[in-house]
């Protein structure tokens, strides 16, 4: 099991379309519930905007690797 703490950046392991976020986005953890088993997570654009604040399972994330590229996409709002 991946040893995620606060702080730490995640990508998201699912889409969750009612929040705008896609499989892939990166987000930073800000709080860690019941050991591990679920985290509290931000994401936000590069110049600082919340875009959503989620509650997530530990299988519904993963840690970010040294070797991975991060991509970008434009935010669309409604």
């Amino acid at each position: 099991m991946e040893n995620i703490k606060e702080f730490d950046k995640i990508i998201l392991n699912i889409a969750l379309p009612q929040s705008g976020l896609e499989r892939g986005d990166i987000g930073n953890v800000v709080m860690i519930y019941n050991n591990g088993r679920g985290y509290e997570v931000e994401f936000i654009t590069f110049d600082g905007q919340t875009v959503a604040v989620e509650t997530l399972l530990a299988s519904q994330i993963r840690k970010v690797s040294h070797q991975e590229i991060p991509h970008v996409r434009e935010m669309i709002s409604d």
